[in-house]
């Protein structure tokens, strides 16, 4: 008669020990709620799957890329510079720059298109032109340069949309506000469907059809910013448009975000539904995941997450007389990507399609060759993190990059050896070692010269630009 209560209460108290346990696991894993406050955002952790990817690929396509010119001036990107706005290498600011007198875009235009031709009038040639695209193919090229996602421009500063927003534009006529086929929709299923992850840009700070400009002079970059509630409600719908439709794993917006909008708001909705998204640092509020420099490296490591953006030339936007010597070099393309990861950083390269969707032969080479050494040395890049320093020099003078997984430490050779061995400066591997080649098998020979490392490479080399060398502990 007594062991029945018992054992009953014994059942009870496992039971409840069980469901407490499981519900507090469950509370542990469920996704936090955000809040639109900068103490609720702050609380969002950098997901782990941006920080490993290292490298993304920007898209800038648009209404720009029909008349696809820009001047090629400013190679350095001289921001500052007095005369920058007028000549803009930026094809992407065609609309802006074709309104400056005296400009060669303004040139250019009224040459191939006569002056009194609209900007606006290039939405029937887009449109037509982008009947052409294969989006699958596009996602296809963009997996096999080993980008891991890819953020698309969804509206520049021009107003013109390449989806079919449910938010009409007051200020354009129906058929010149957006493009006919979703190309967002489509180029996010079909980059998912390559195991890629899909962004997308949002122009917050400039829209050309509310507030027209020109930008003439430097203090018009504030001035034709749009602020009032007309364009803020605007702005919001948009981008909450593009959160629900499409769930971006990147929201990229530029140049400050309304201060009729709701950033905040937009903030903590996004993560709500996107947990594990990421939002970038040019909203004009103190929350971000990343920092965002533009055609700018750092001199050294960063403690927080932060991602180079840039062409593959001077401009985003697709610009017909960009060639070989406008566009960055395969070995120097390579230099880049693996100078960012050693000081915490990705790299968003951009590429400039031509109007029918077509990336230009000369930035395709860029790629292939970039994803070509990736698939050989992409080990010590993605998934990795800074080691205790990012750079270092051979006595031969070839230049090193430094990363780290797990307990392997990479060393990058930026460049060709000259002769059989390399000797590293100031470096000292742990004893028992070994030392690989990535594209060889057999551990390579070395020796310890006071604080040097000299080491015997293989008669050739795999691959080339840049070789990666392993130091790793012996396998067990």
């Amino acid at each position: 008669m007594l062991f029945f209560p018992v054992c009953k209460s014994r059942r009870a108290a496992i039971l409840f020990l069980f469901c407490f346990l499981l519900s507090s696991r469950l509370r542990a894993q469920s996704p936090a709620h955000y809040e639109p406050t900068l103490e609720s955002l702050d609380k969002h952790q950098l997901p782990q799957w941006y920080a490993d990817a290292k490298l993304g690929i920007f898209i800038h396509w648009g209404l720009y890329s029909v008349p696809g010119w820009a001047p090629l001036v400013h190679p350095e990107h001289d921001f500052a510079s007095q005369d920058y706005i007028k000549y803009n290498p930026y094809a992407e600011w065609y609309l802006n720059t074709m309104r400056l007198d005296g400009s060669p875009t303004q040139a250019y235009h009224r040459e191939h298109y006569g002056a009194d031709y609209d900007y606006y009038n290039f939405a029937s040639t887009f449109d037509r032109e982008i009947q052409k695209w294969n989006s699958d193919a596009m996602a296809k090229i963009l997996h096999d340069v080993g980008a891991k996602h890819v953020v698309l421009t969804t509206k520049h500063h021009d107003g013109f949309t390449p989806w079919p927003s449910s938010t009409a534009n007051p200020k354009l006529p129906s058929d010149r506000q957006h493009a006919t086929r979703d190309l967002v929709g489509e180029l996010t299923a079909s980059v998912n469907k390559q195991g890629l992850r899909m962004g997308l840009y949002y122009s917050g700070g400039y829209d050309w059809t509310f507030v027209p400009g020109p930008i003439r002079v430097a203090a018009d970059y504030q001035a034709v910013k749009p602020q009032t509630d007309a364009y803020g409600k605007y702005a919001d719908a948009h981008v909450r448009e593009l959160i629900q439709r499409y769930h971006p794993a990147v929201l990229w917006n530029d140049i400050d975000y309304p201060k009729s909008g709701h950033p905040l708001d937009i903030m903590a909705e996004y993560y709500n539904a996107v947990p594990d998204g990421v939002i970038d640092d040019r909203f004009g509020v103190k929350h971000s995941d990343f920092q965002s420099p533009e055609y700018e490296t750092l001199d050294k490591i960063s403690p927080t997450k932060w991602e180079e953006c840039r062409g593959l030339g001077r401009s985003f936007g697709y610009n017909r007389a960009e060639g070989e010597g406008e566009t960055i070099a395969p070995a120097d393309l390579i230099y880049l990507l693996v100078d960012i990861v050693s000081k915490n950083g990705n790299l968003l390269l951009d590429v400039g399609p031509e109007a029918n969707g077509t990336i230009p032969p000369v930035q395709l080479t860029r790629l292939q060759a970039l994803g070509a050494w990736l698939h050989q040395n992409g080990e010590s890049i993605y998934g990795t993190h800074p080691w205790e320093r990012a750079t270092g020099e051979t006595s031969e003078g070839l230049h090193l990059r430094f990363t780290q997984k797990d307990s392997a430490v990479y060393a990058t050779i930026l460049g060709q050896p000259k002769s059989a061995t390399i000797t590293i400066k100031s470096f000292t591997p742990k004893p028992g070692t070994q030392i690989f080649l990535r594209g060889e098998p057999k551990p390579l020979v070395r020796s310890q010269e006071s604080d040097a490392l000299r080491i015997t490479l293989p008669a050739t080399l795999p691959g080339k630009y840049a070789y990666v060398l392993k130091f790793a502990a012996p396998k067990s």
